[in-house]
Protein backbone atom coordinates (compact mmCIF):
# COMPACT_ATOMS: atom_id res chain seq x y z
CA UNK A 1 0.00 0.00 0.00
CA UNK A 2 1.43 3.21 -1.12
CA UNK A 3 0.30 6.54 1.05
CA UNK A 4 1.63 10.52 0.69
CA UNK A 5 4.27 11.67 2.96
CA UNK A 6 2.82 13.80 6.07
CA UNK A 7 -0.61 14.99 6.19
CA UNK A 8 -1.22 15.78 2.60
CA UNK A 9 -4.54 14.51 1.95
CA UNK A 10 -4.37 11.23 -0.44
CA UNK A 11 -4.42 12.44 -4.13
CA UNK A 12 -7.94 11.61 -6.60
CA UNK A 13 -6.72 9.79 -9.74
CA UNK A 14 -8.73 11.00 -12.83
CA UNK A 15 -8.81 9.10 -16.30
CA UNK A 16 -10.48 10.37 -19.10
CA UNK A 17 -9.44 14.03 -18.45
CA UNK A 18 -9.89 14.17 -22.17
CA UNK A 19 -12.88 13.73 -23.08
CA UNK A 20 -16.23 15.20 -22.39
CA UNK A 21 -17.48 13.75 -18.79
CA UNK A 22 -13.82 13.93 -17.56
CA UNK A 23 -13.07 17.33 -18.64
CA UNK A 24 -15.98 18.69 -16.71
CA UNK A 25 -15.25 16.83 -13.40
CA UNK A 26 -11.69 17.62 -13.51
CA UNK A 27 -12.96 21.36 -14.01
CA UNK A 28 -14.80 21.20 -10.59
CA UNK A 29 -12.07 19.81 -8.78
CA UNK A 30 -9.48 22.38 -9.97
CA UNK A 31 -12.45 24.68 -8.44
CA UNK A 32 -12.63 22.74 -5.51
CA UNK A 33 -8.60 22.44 -4.99
CA UNK A 34 -9.17 19.16 -4.73
CA UNK A 35 -5.37 17.18 -5.25
CA UNK A 36 -5.60 15.64 -9.14
CA UNK A 37 -3.21 13.43 -10.94
CA UNK A 38 -4.70 12.69 -14.87
CA UNK A 39 -3.47 9.52 -16.22
CA UNK A 40 -3.36 9.66 -19.98
CA UNK A 41 -1.87 8.02 -22.98
CA UNK A 42 -0.46 11.26 -24.60
CA UNK A 43 0.30 13.72 -21.48
CA UNK A 44 0.83 16.49 -24.25
CA UNK A 45 -2.44 16.73 -24.87
CA UNK A 46 -3.74 18.05 -21.70
CA UNK A 47 -1.21 20.13 -21.31
CA UNK A 48 -2.63 23.10 -22.17
CA UNK A 49 -5.97 22.32 -20.43
CA UNK A 50 -5.00 22.06 -16.93
CA UNK A 51 -3.65 24.11 -14.52
CA UNK A 52 -0.52 23.95 -13.34
CA UNK A 53 -1.37 22.48 -9.91
CA UNK A 54 -2.33 19.49 -11.67
CA UNK A 55 -0.67 16.56 -12.26
CA UNK A 56 -0.75 14.63 -15.50
CA UNK A 57 1.40 11.11 -15.77
CA UNK A 58 1.57 8.77 -18.72
CA UNK A 59 -0.29 5.74 -18.33
CA UNK A 60 -2.98 3.72 -20.23
CA UNK A 61 -5.57 1.13 -18.92
CA UNK A 62 -4.70 -1.52 -21.38
CA UNK A 63 -0.94 -1.38 -20.23
CA UNK A 64 -0.84 -2.59 -16.21
CA UNK A 65 2.79 -2.13 -15.69
CA UNK A 66 1.86 1.85 -16.50
CA UNK A 67 -0.93 1.81 -13.56
CA UNK A 68 1.46 1.30 -10.70
CA UNK A 69 3.20 4.64 -10.51
CA UNK A 70 0.15 6.57 -11.25
CA UNK A 71 -1.91 4.53 -8.14
CA UNK A 72 0.90 5.96 -5.57
CA UNK A 73 -0.75 8.06 -2.98
CA UNK A 74 -4.51 7.66 -4.39
CA UNK A 75 -7.63 8.05 -2.05
CA UNK A 76 -10.16 7.73 -4.69
CA UNK A 77 -9.49 6.82 -8.41
CA UNK A 78 -12.16 7.97 -11.23
CA UNK A 79 -12.56 5.30 -14.08
CA UNK A 80 -14.11 7.80 -16.71
CA UNK A 81 -12.59 5.69 -19.93
CA UNK A 82 -14.06 3.16 -22.57
CA UNK A 83 -13.27 2.08 -26.33
CA UNK A 84 -16.68 2.55 -28.21
CA UNK A 85 -14.34 4.06 -30.90
CA UNK A 86 -12.30 2.01 -31.11
CA UNK A 87 -11.49 -0.11 -34.44
CA UNK A 88 -11.44 -3.52 -32.48
CA UNK A 89 -13.21 -5.53 -30.14
CA UNK A 90 -14.19 -3.03 -27.86
CA UNK A 91 -15.95 -5.27 -25.17
CA UNK A 92 -12.70 -6.83 -25.09
CA UNK A 93 -10.93 -4.56 -24.69
CA UNK A 94 -12.70 -2.45 -21.91
CA UNK A 95 -12.58 -5.85 -20.13
CA UNK A 96 -9.15 -5.97 -20.00
CA UNK A 97 -8.56 -2.13 -19.18
CA UNK A 98 -10.72 -2.96 -16.09
CA UNK A 99 -9.28 -5.90 -15.17
CA UNK A 100 -5.94 -3.61 -15.02
CA UNK A 101 -7.14 -0.91 -13.70
CA UNK A 102 -8.93 -3.00 -10.98
CA UNK A 103 -6.24 -4.84 -9.87
CA UNK A 104 -3.54 -2.15 -10.12
CA UNK A 105 -5.85 0.00 -7.62
CA UNK A 106 -6.44 -3.08 -4.76
CA UNK A 107 -2.43 -3.42 -5.41
CA UNK A 108 -1.75 0.10 -4.07
CA UNK A 109 -4.50 0.56 -1.39
CA UNK A 110 -6.68 2.65 -3.34
CA UNK A 111 -9.76 3.64 -1.09
CA UNK A 112 -12.69 3.47 -3.45
CA UNK A 113 -13.59 4.00 -7.44
CA UNK A 114 -15.98 5.53 -8.88
CA UNK A 115 -17.49 4.56 -12.12
CA UNK A 116 -20.07 6.21 -14.15
CA UNK A 117 -22.06 3.31 -16.38
CA UNK A 118 -25.20 3.25 -18.49
CA UNK A 119 -28.49 2.28 -17.22
CA UNK A 120 -30.70 -0.43 -19.07
CA UNK A 121 -32.16 -3.86 -18.02
CA UNK A 122 -32.99 -6.87 -19.71
CA UNK A 123 -31.64 -8.35 -23.25
CA UNK A 124 -29.04 -4.95 -23.66
CA UNK A 125 -26.95 -4.13 -26.53
CA UNK A 126 -23.56 -4.63 -26.86
CA UNK A 127 -22.41 -1.23 -25.83
CA UNK A 128 -24.65 -1.09 -22.94
CA UNK A 129 -23.68 -4.92 -21.64
CA UNK A 130 -19.66 -3.89 -21.79
CA UNK A 131 -20.48 -0.83 -19.73
CA UNK A 132 -22.07 -2.58 -17.07
CA UNK A 133 -19.74 -5.35 -17.69
CA UNK A 134 -16.92 -2.84 -16.83
CA UNK A 135 -18.89 -1.89 -13.65
CA UNK A 136 -18.95 -5.54 -12.02
CA UNK A 137 -15.03 -6.57 -12.89
CA UNK A 138 -14.30 -3.05 -10.35
CA UNK A 139 -16.96 -3.66 -7.83
CA UNK A 140 -15.77 -7.37 -7.77
CA UNK A 141 -12.09 -6.35 -7.71
CA UNK A 142 -12.43 -6.11 -3.23
CA UNK A 143 -11.75 -2.41 -4.06
CA UNK A 144 -15.07 -0.51 -2.76
CA UNK A 145 -16.51 1.15 -6.01
CA UNK A 146 -19.61 3.47 -6.43
CA UNK A 147 -21.10 2.96 -9.90
CA UNK A 148 -23.20 4.82 -11.40
CA UNK A 149 -25.56 4.18 -14.24
CA UNK A 150 -26.89 7.13 -16.29
CA UNK A 151 -29.18 7.74 -19.22
CA UNK A 152 -29.53 10.54 -21.93
CA UNK A 153 -27.01 13.22 -20.38
CA UNK A 154 -27.56 16.80 -21.76
CA UNK A 155 -24.95 19.12 -21.97
CA UNK A 156 -23.73 21.58 -24.47
CA UNK A 157 -20.93 19.20 -26.31
CA UNK A 158 -22.28 15.93 -25.49
CA UNK A 159 -22.76 12.78 -27.76
CA UNK A 160 -26.90 12.89 -27.13
CA UNK A 161 -27.15 16.60 -26.91
CA UNK A 162 -25.24 17.21 -30.58
CA UNK A 163 -26.95 14.29 -31.81
CA UNK A 164 -29.91 16.03 -30.76
CA UNK A 165 -29.12 19.31 -31.88
CA UNK A 166 -28.02 18.34 -35.47
CA UNK A 167 -31.07 16.55 -36.39
CA UNK A 168 -33.35 19.24 -35.01
CA UNK A 169 -31.32 22.06 -36.51
CA UNK A 170 -30.90 20.26 -40.21
CA UNK A 171 -34.09 18.65 -41.02
CA UNK A 172 -37.38 20.33 -40.89
CA UNK A 173 -38.96 17.54 -41.52
CA UNK A 174 -37.61 13.96 -39.86
CA UNK A 175 -38.05 10.09 -40.79
CA UNK A 176 -37.12 8.58 -38.19
CA UNK A 177 -36.73 5.53 -37.13
CA UNK A 178 -38.46 3.13 -34.38
CA UNK A 179 -35.86 3.85 -31.65
CA UNK A 180 -37.21 8.00 -31.62
CA UNK A 181 -39.92 6.06 -29.44
CA UNK A 182 -37.83 4.55 -26.66
CA UNK A 183 -38.04 5.91 -23.39
CA UNK A 184 -35.31 7.22 -21.33
CA UNK A 185 -34.33 9.31 -17.87
CA UNK A 186 -32.38 12.02 -19.37
CA UNK A 187 -30.30 14.14 -16.69
CA UNK A 188 -28.44 17.27 -17.31
CA UNK A 189 -24.30 17.27 -16.91
CA UNK A 190 -24.49 19.40 -14.33
CA UNK A 191 -26.09 17.01 -12.04
CA UNK A 192 -24.23 14.13 -13.29
CA UNK A 193 -21.42 16.09 -11.66
CA UNK A 194 -22.42 16.78 -8.56
CA UNK A 195 -23.38 12.44 -8.16
CA UNK A 196 -19.67 12.14 -9.37
CA UNK A 197 -18.22 14.42 -7.07
CA UNK A 198 -20.09 13.24 -4.26
CA UNK A 199 -19.59 9.70 -4.89
CA UNK A 200 -16.00 10.06 -3.38
CA UNK A 201 -17.14 10.45 -0.23
CA UNK A 202 -20.79 9.16 -0.26
CA UNK A 203 -21.21 6.98 3.00
CA UNK A 204 -21.10 3.17 2.35
CA UNK A 205 -20.89 -0.06 3.72
CA UNK A 206 -19.33 -1.62 0.55
CA UNK A 207 -19.54 -1.56 -3.33
CA UNK A 208 -23.09 -0.15 -4.61
CA UNK A 209 -24.59 0.58 -8.10
CA UNK A 210 -26.63 3.68 -7.64
CA UNK A 211 -28.87 4.74 -10.88
CA UNK A 212 -29.28 8.52 -11.51
CA UNK A 213 -31.45 10.16 -14.01
CA UNK A 214 -33.62 13.25 -14.16
CA UNK A 215 -37.45 13.64 -12.82
CA UNK A 216 -38.99 13.41 -16.52
CA UNK A 217 -39.40 10.01 -18.60
CA UNK A 218 -39.47 10.94 -21.95
CA UNK A 219 -38.79 9.68 -25.95
CA UNK A 220 -35.56 10.65 -28.19
CA UNK A 221 -38.34 11.85 -29.94
CA UNK A 222 -39.83 13.92 -26.98
CA UNK A 223 -36.43 15.34 -26.30
CA UNK A 224 -36.09 16.57 -30.03
CA UNK A 225 -39.43 18.48 -29.66
CA UNK A 226 -38.45 19.87 -26.92
CA UNK A 227 -34.96 21.03 -28.01
CA UNK A 228 -36.99 22.52 -31.39
CA UNK A 229 -39.78 24.28 -29.06
CA UNK A 230 -36.91 26.00 -27.41
CA UNK A 231 -35.42 26.92 -30.16
CA UNK A 232 -38.57 28.41 -31.95
CA UNK A 233 -37.99 25.78 -34.51
CA UNK A 234 -41.41 24.32 -36.64
CA UNK A 235 -40.68 20.20 -37.11
CA UNK A 236 -42.20 17.08 -38.24
CA UNK A 237 -41.26 13.49 -37.48
CA UNK A 238 -42.30 10.74 -39.76
CA UNK A 239 -41.77 7.64 -38.38
CA UNK A 240 -40.75 4.96 -40.74
CA UNK A 241 -40.08 1.18 -39.21
CA UNK A 242 -37.28 0.35 -41.77
CA UNK A 243 -34.08 1.73 -40.55
CA UNK A 244 -31.49 -0.95 -39.72
CA UNK A 245 -28.76 0.70 -37.46
CA UNK A 246 -26.51 0.27 -40.14
CA UNK A 247 -28.59 2.88 -42.40
CA UNK A 248 -29.45 4.83 -39.22
CA UNK A 249 -25.80 5.43 -38.50
CA UNK A 250 -24.93 6.86 -42.00
CA UNK A 251 -27.75 9.14 -42.25
CA UNK A 252 -27.15 10.66 -39.02
CA UNK A 253 -23.41 10.84 -39.62
CA UNK A 254 -24.16 12.76 -42.83
CA UNK A 255 -26.60 15.21 -40.98
CA UNK A 256 -25.06 15.52 -37.17
CA UNK A 257 -21.49 15.40 -35.67
CA UNK A 258 -22.25 11.83 -34.45
CA UNK A 259 -19.84 10.21 -37.13
CA UNK A 260 -20.66 6.36 -38.68
CA UNK A 261 -18.78 4.18 -36.57
CA UNK A 262 -19.51 5.36 -33.18
CA UNK A 263 -23.19 6.52 -34.18
CA UNK A 264 -24.00 2.56 -34.82
CA UNK A 265 -23.12 1.10 -31.69
CA UNK A 266 -24.70 4.01 -29.91
CA UNK A 267 -28.23 3.64 -32.19
CA UNK A 268 -27.94 -0.03 -31.51
CA UNK A 269 -28.30 0.98 -27.82
CA UNK A 270 -30.97 3.05 -28.27
CA UNK A 271 -33.68 -0.43 -28.65
CA UNK A 272 -33.03 -0.51 -24.75
CA UNK A 273 -35.32 1.81 -22.53
CA UNK A 274 -32.98 3.85 -19.69
CA UNK A 275 -35.18 4.50 -16.76
CA UNK A 276 -34.32 4.56 -13.18
CA UNK A 277 -36.07 1.80 -11.66
CA UNK A 278 -33.88 2.04 -8.19
CA UNK A 279 -34.54 5.65 -6.65
CA UNK A 280 -32.17 4.87 -4.33
CA UNK A 281 -29.97 7.93 -5.05
CA UNK A 282 -31.82 10.38 -4.01
CA UNK A 283 -31.71 8.92 -0.48
CA UNK A 284 -27.73 8.47 0.03
CA UNK A 285 -27.18 12.10 -2.23
CA UNK A 286 -28.01 15.32 -1.90
CA UNK A 287 -28.04 15.94 -5.67
CA UNK A 288 -32.02 16.73 -6.89
CA UNK A 289 -32.19 16.94 -10.58
CA UNK A 290 -33.42 19.28 -12.65
CA UNK A 291 -36.01 18.15 -15.54
CA UNK A 292 -35.92 17.81 -19.40
CA UNK A 293 -36.69 21.55 -19.98
CA UNK A 294 -34.02 22.73 -17.91
CA UNK A 295 -31.67 20.57 -18.48
CA UNK A 296 -32.17 21.21 -22.39
CA UNK A 297 -32.15 25.57 -21.60
CA UNK A 298 -28.90 25.26 -20.01
CA UNK A 299 -27.54 23.51 -22.47
CA UNK A 300 -28.62 25.61 -25.28
CA UNK A 301 -26.75 28.84 -23.14
CA UNK A 302 -23.43 27.59 -23.97
CA UNK A 303 -24.02 26.27 -27.61
CA UNK A 304 -25.36 29.70 -28.13
CA UNK A 305 -22.55 31.18 -27.38
CA UNK A 306 -20.45 29.02 -29.51
CA UNK A 307 -18.28 27.31 -26.78
CA UNK A 308 -18.70 24.07 -24.66
CA UNK A 309 -16.22 23.49 -21.52
CA UNK A 310 -16.03 19.69 -22.87
CA UNK A 311 -17.35 17.59 -25.64
CA UNK A 312 -17.50 14.17 -26.61
CA UNK A 313 -15.70 14.50 -29.41
CA UNK A 314 -12.05 16.27 -28.02
CA UNK A 315 -11.73 12.92 -26.25
CA UNK A 316 -8.81 11.20 -27.98
CA UNK A 317 -10.76 8.10 -27.99
CA UNK A 318 -13.23 9.60 -30.02
CA UNK A 319 -11.31 9.39 -32.87
CA UNK A 320 -10.22 5.81 -32.61
CA UNK A 321 -6.69 5.86 -33.89
CA UNK A 322 -4.43 3.66 -32.97
CA UNK A 323 -1.22 4.86 -31.63
CA UNK A 324 2.07 4.92 -34.31
CA UNK A 325 0.98 2.62 -36.44
CA UNK A 326 -1.46 1.78 -39.33
CA UNK A 327 -2.90 -1.73 -39.59
CA UNK A 328 0.68 -3.04 -38.02
CA UNK A 329 1.94 -1.99 -41.24
CA UNK A 330 5.42 -0.43 -41.28
CA UNK A 331 5.78 3.12 -42.10
CA UNK A 332 7.35 3.99 -45.08
CA UNK A 333 9.70 7.43 -45.64
CA UNK A 334 8.56 10.49 -44.77
CA UNK A 335 6.95 12.54 -47.73
CA UNK A 336 7.22 16.25 -47.21
CA UNK A 337 5.63 19.44 -48.74
CA UNK A 338 6.58 22.26 -47.65
CA UNK A 339 5.82 26.00 -49.32
CA UNK A 340 6.30 29.59 -47.48
CA UNK A 341 4.86 33.00 -48.13
CA UNK A 342 6.52 36.56 -47.22
CA UNK A 343 3.58 38.79 -46.55
CA UNK A 344 3.79 42.39 -44.70
CA UNK A 345 2.52 42.09 -41.47
CA UNK A 346 3.63 41.01 -38.16
CA UNK A 347 3.72 37.64 -36.78
CA UNK A 348 0.61 37.99 -34.45
CA UNK A 349 -1.50 39.52 -37.64
CA UNK A 350 -0.17 36.77 -39.91
CA UNK A 351 -1.32 34.38 -37.17
CA UNK A 352 -4.62 35.26 -37.05
CA UNK A 353 -5.58 33.89 -40.06
CA UNK A 354 -4.31 30.42 -39.01
CA UNK A 355 -5.28 30.33 -35.18
CA UNK A 356 -9.53 30.28 -37.05
CA UNK A 357 -8.42 27.75 -39.48
CA UNK A 358 -11.35 25.18 -39.24
CA UNK A 359 -14.78 24.67 -38.21
CA UNK A 360 -17.09 27.24 -39.41
CA UNK A 361 -14.46 29.25 -40.89
CA UNK A 362 -13.04 26.43 -43.45
CA UNK A 363 -10.06 25.80 -44.89
CA UNK A 364 -9.66 29.08 -46.83
CA UNK A 365 -9.21 27.16 -50.24
CA UNK A 366 -11.63 24.13 -51.94
CA UNK A 367 -13.64 23.98 -48.78
CA UNK A 368 -15.69 21.47 -51.55
CA UNK A 369 -12.51 19.39 -51.31
CA UNK A 370 -12.20 19.15 -47.69
CA UNK A 371 -16.04 18.53 -47.13
CA UNK A 372 -15.86 15.55 -49.83
CA UNK A 373 -12.76 14.05 -47.84
CA UNK A 374 -15.21 14.25 -44.91
CA UNK A 375 -18.17 12.69 -46.39
CA UNK A 376 -15.41 9.60 -47.56
CA UNK A 377 -13.85 9.50 -44.28
CA UNK A 378 -17.57 9.19 -43.05
CA UNK A 379 -18.49 6.98 -45.11
CA UNK A 380 -15.39 4.48 -44.08
CA UNK A 381 -15.67 4.85 -40.25
CA UNK A 382 -13.93 7.91 -39.71
CA UNK A 383 -14.39 11.06 -37.68
CA UNK A 384 -15.42 13.28 -40.89
CA UNK A 385 -15.63 17.48 -40.74
CA UNK A 386 -18.15 17.16 -38.22
CA UNK A 387 -16.72 17.69 -35.06
CA UNK A 388 -15.83 20.64 -36.09
CA UNK A 389 -13.70 22.93 -33.30
CA UNK A 390 -14.68 23.91 -29.57
CA UNK A 391 -13.62 27.69 -29.66
CA UNK A 392 -13.86 29.91 -32.72
CA UNK A 393 -11.00 32.05 -31.68
CA UNK A 394 -8.52 30.21 -29.55
CA UNK A 395 -7.53 26.81 -29.91
CA UNK A 396 -5.46 24.19 -26.78
CA UNK A 397 -3.12 21.25 -27.65
CA UNK A 398 -5.56 18.49 -27.51
CA UNK A 399 -8.22 20.00 -29.24
CA UNK A 400 -10.13 18.04 -31.67
CA UNK A 401 -10.29 20.52 -34.97
CA UNK A 402 -12.33 18.57 -37.53
CA UNK A 403 -10.40 15.66 -38.74
CA UNK A 404 -7.72 16.97 -36.84
CA UNK A 405 -5.94 16.95 -33.44
CA UNK A 406 -4.20 19.92 -32.12
CA UNK A 407 -0.65 18.91 -31.40
CA UNK A 408 1.10 21.93 -30.90
CA UNK A 409 -0.25 25.60 -30.30
CA UNK A 410 1.81 28.47 -29.44
CA UNK A 411 0.84 31.68 -30.95
CA UNK A 412 1.96 33.71 -32.89
CA UNK A 413 4.60 31.09 -34.13
CA UNK A 414 3.13 27.84 -34.62
CA UNK A 415 0.20 25.27 -35.21
CA UNK A 416 0.46 21.71 -35.49
CA UNK A 417 -2.34 19.26 -36.28
CA UNK A 418 -2.00 15.69 -36.63
CA UNK A 419 -4.48 13.73 -38.46
CA UNK A 420 -7.35 11.76 -37.48
CA UNK A 421 -8.74 10.76 -40.41
CA UNK A 422 -8.58 7.09 -41.92
CA UNK A 423 -5.43 7.05 -44.19
CA UNK A 424 -3.25 4.50 -45.00
CA UNK A 425 -0.15 5.78 -42.86
CA UNK A 426 -0.08 8.81 -40.69
CA UNK A 427 -0.31 12.79 -40.79
CA UNK A 428 0.98 16.06 -40.05
CA UNK A 429 0.02 19.91 -41.10
CA UNK A 430 2.37 22.37 -39.83
CA UNK A 431 2.27 26.03 -39.89
CA UNK A 432 4.45 28.48 -38.38
CA UNK A 433 5.00 32.21 -38.77
CA UNK A 434 8.30 33.78 -38.28
CA UNK A 435 9.71 37.87 -38.23
CA UNK A 436 11.59 38.99 -41.34
CA UNK A 437 12.71 42.52 -42.12
CA UNK A 438 9.68 43.25 -44.36
CA UNK A 439 7.19 41.53 -42.20
CA UNK A 440 6.80 37.80 -41.89
CA UNK A 441 6.83 34.67 -43.41
CA UNK A 442 4.31 32.18 -43.31
CA UNK A 443 5.65 28.43 -43.84
CA UNK A 444 3.28 25.35 -44.22
CA UNK A 445 4.29 21.83 -44.59
CA UNK A 446 2.19 18.66 -44.61
CA UNK A 447 4.06 15.59 -43.71
CA UNK A 448 2.99 12.27 -44.37
CA UNK A 449 4.55 8.69 -43.12
CA UNK A 450 3.00 6.13 -45.77
CA UNK A 451 1.93 2.72 -44.57
CA UNK A 452 3.20 0.43 -47.21
CA UNK A 453 2.21 0.22 -50.85
CA UNK A 454 -1.40 1.49 -49.93
CA UNK A 455 0.26 4.36 -48.83
CA UNK A 456 1.97 5.99 -51.38
CA UNK A 457 -0.39 5.12 -54.09
CA UNK A 458 -2.72 7.40 -51.95
CA UNK A 459 -0.45 10.18 -51.45
CA UNK A 460 0.60 9.70 -54.94
CA UNK A 461 -2.51 9.27 -56.35
CA UNK A 462 -4.09 12.42 -54.94
CA UNK A 463 -1.04 14.38 -55.96
CA UNK A 464 -2.26 16.91 -58.26
CA UNK A 465 -5.15 17.36 -56.10
CA UNK A 466 -2.93 18.12 -52.59
CA UNK A 467 -1.08 20.53 -54.80
CA UNK A 468 -4.13 22.37 -55.42
CA UNK A 469 -4.95 22.55 -52.05
CA UNK A 470 -1.69 23.31 -50.46
CA UNK A 471 -1.08 25.76 -52.74
CA UNK A 472 -4.36 27.63 -52.82
CA UNK A 473 -4.47 26.82 -49.01
CA UNK A 474 -0.99 29.09 -48.45
CA UNK A 475 -2.39 32.31 -50.55
CA UNK A 476 -5.39 32.39 -49.03
CA UNK A 477 -4.04 32.47 -45.59
CA UNK A 478 -1.82 35.30 -46.58
CA UNK A 479 -4.07 37.40 -47.88
CA UNK A 480 -6.33 37.20 -45.07
CA UNK A 481 -3.60 38.07 -42.86
CA UNK A 482 -2.93 41.36 -45.03
CA UNK A 483 -6.26 42.22 -45.78
CA UNK A 484 -7.33 45.95 -44.41
CA UNK A 485 -3.78 46.54 -43.96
Amino acid sequence: MHSKPGNDPPTTLLTGASGYVGGRLLGAFEDARVPVRCLARRPENLSGRVAASIEVVQGDVLVPESLGPAMAGVGVAYYLVHSMASHEDYAQKDRQAAEAFAAAAKEAGVRRIVYLGGLGRGELSPHLASRQEVGRILRESGVETVELRASVVIGSGSLSFELTRGLVERLPVMITPTWVETLAQPIAIEDVMEYLVEAASVPLDGSEVFEIGGPDRVTYGALMREYARQRGLRRRMLPVPILSPRLSSLWLGLVTPVYARVGRKLIESLKNETLVDDPRALKHFSVRPRGMADSVARALVNEDHEFAQTRWSDAVSSGGVEEDTWAGAKLGQRIVDTRARDVTVGPMRAFESIRKIGGKQGWYYADWAWKIRGFVDLLVGGVGLRRGRRDPRTLVAGDALDFWRVEAFEPPSRLRLRAEMRLPGRAWLDFEVEPTEGGSRIRQTAIFDPAGVAGRLYWYGLYPIHQLMFRGMLKRIAQASTDGV
